[in-house]
């Protein structure tokens, strides 16, 4: 693949926070929703001023997205300011209507008349299936809670970590039978060119082989972490009890931003889009079915050419983008911490499997 390094938050030499804002100029918010019996919340990737070339695949059969087809090559809208990944399902996308509202303050977006001020901002959105996690069916995000984390993203310094685990989008994220949540990862490529991912993951399909307790996303890495068997033994009998008070398994969908600093065209952005769904594939089985509404959502702010003599130079963002995926799947699984409320019932793979 060409990788020089592969970072995780808060390690690798000269590689930032090993997340999605190792991608200059890029920044990441998160907002929850209040209430004690809420859970859920809105995460936004807020570009530099002047936005980003975008694209968006969607390979789950029951999306819930907003202003996606502005992202289409063959469509006007050539840059974007920000992404809106969020909890809630349907309700949760008027969470980009704060996010609008904040970018046309600032002057960002599709210009549309004489004046500056007269800007749309084009905010693509997509969201996540957590209703009734926390005990209120009626605790979802809304314009304000898009508005909190946009500002949360504009107030943070550039490059500084991405919270991951239970936060944001992922507050009410649960992968299989386990807790869920927001994870992030990036590398940088022999060419210097950086790929990053974030990704929350709450999908119907699990994130765990059953047959060993291990992820599947970390199965050939150094840290695949395959649990003793009394340890899963115990793990599954603690499962079937959640199984048995929860009921049918938890719905649905992985969302994921692929970024990189890479001068892509918007049809070599909708590759990249298209091809990082192997990263889900890899770390969550199965993956794709009609209660899913996985979406990846990729972005290129342009800082470094492609190799011109090569004409296959973009096969290597486009390995890392999947390989980014897939490792921001397994840090949101290790990252989530495990709820017991009146919503259910979602441990976390720490706390049975005892790995960090």
């Amino acid at each position: 693949m060409g990788v020089d390094e592969l970072t995780e938050p808060g390690a690798g030499p000269g590689s930032g926070s090993g997340g999605l804002t190792d991608v200059a100029g890029l920044r990441v918010g998160h907002a929850q929703v209040p209430g004690e019996r809420a859970l859920s919340g809105t995460t936004v990737v807020l570009a530099p001023a002047g936005g980003v070339v975008a694209a968006v695949d969607v390979r789950g059969g029951g999306p819930g997205t907003r202003e996606t087809d502005a992202l289409d090559p063959r469509n006007l809208v050539q840059r974007i300011e920000a992404v809106v990944l969020t909890g809630g399902s349907a309700f949760g996308l008027e969470s980009a209507a704060g996010v609008m509202a904040w970018l046309e303050e600032q002057g960002r977006g599709v210009r549309v008349g004489p004046d500056p001020s007269q800007v749309v901002p084009v905010v693509p959105a997509a969201c996540v299936f957590d209703l009734g996690r926390g005990g209120d069916w009626h605790a979802r995000p809304d314009a304000s809670t898009g508005r909190a984390a946009v500002e949360a993203a504009a107030a943070s310094a550039e490059g500084a970590p991405v919270a991951e685990g239970a936060v944001g989008a992922g507050t009410g994220a649960v992968i299989g039978r386990f807790k869920g949540g927001v994870g992030t990862a990036s590398c940088v490529l022999e060419s210097g060119i950086t790929v990053a991912a974030l990704v929350v993951a709450n999908a119907v399909g699990s994130a765990v082989d059953p047959r060993t307790g291990a992820l599947y996303g970390a199965y050939g890495t150094e840290r695949t972490d395959e649990p003793e068997p009394a340890v899963h033994a115990a793990a599954q009998s603690r499962l079937a009890e959640v199984r048995e008070k929860n009921g049918p398994p938890p719905l649905n969908t992985t969302l994921a931003v692929v970024a990189t600093d890479a001068d892509l065209t918007r049809a070599q952005a909708h590759k990249l889009a298209g091809t990082s769904h192997d990263g889900i594939a890899r770390a969550v089985r199965p993956v794709h079915l009609l209660n899913d509404g996985d979406t990846v959502f990729a972005l290129a702010t342009g800082a470094k050419p492609l190799d011109k003599a090569d004409p296959l130079a973009l096969n290597d963002v486009l390995a890392a983008g999947a390989d980014m995926v897939t490792r921001a799947i397994v840090r949101a699984v290790r990252a989530a911490d495990g709820v017991d409320g009146p919503g259910g019932v979602f441990p976390s793979y720490r706390e049975l499997y005892g790995t960090e």
